[in-house]
């Protein structure tokens, strides 16, 4: 599975911050595959993967939010018991840590999406990759 482009927005916690940020997304066209948000230190923090993440960038400025961008694995995994162990385990065996992770669906095949934070997302892909092509060999 690839890499992919994260991007964290800090806005004021307060109703309405993720439609406000959302709003801005769909006014460029920009489909969210998969987000997460919480209040961290008084304020809203959303993690977001993309389709489009150079004109998510340019909508966000636009609308003066604030984000940062960072590089994640993601990967398809079937929805059975056992899948998201698995992908973790493989991480985990491999000395990869994952820092914050979250979901979404794979607009494709509506598979779900799963996205990781780690410190090595390529060599977390790679992993991930493996572990879907195998994954996929034993279901069929």
């Amino acid at each position: 599975m690839p890499t992919a482009k994260e991007l964290t927005i800090r806005m004021e916690d307060k109703p309405g911050t993720l439609g406000i940020c959302c709003r801005a997304l769909a006014d460029r066209q920009v489909n969210i595959l998969a987000f997460e948000a919480f209040q961290s230190e008084g304020q809203s923090l959303i993690r977001m993967l993309m389709d489009n993440p150079a004109a998510a960038k340019t909508a966000l400025e636009a609308n003066g939010i604030y984000y940062t961008e960072a590089e994640v694995a993601h990967v398809k995994l079937a929805h059975r018991p056992g899948h998201l162990s698995r992908a973790a385990s493989r991480l985990g065996e491999n000395h990869i840590n994952i820092n914050y992770s979250y979901c979404g669906t794979e607009p494709e095949s509506n598979l779900p999406l799963v996205v990781f934070g780690v410190n090595d997302a390529a060599k977390a892909a790679a992993l991930l990759d493996r572990f879907a092509k195998e994954e996929n060999t034993v279901a069929a």
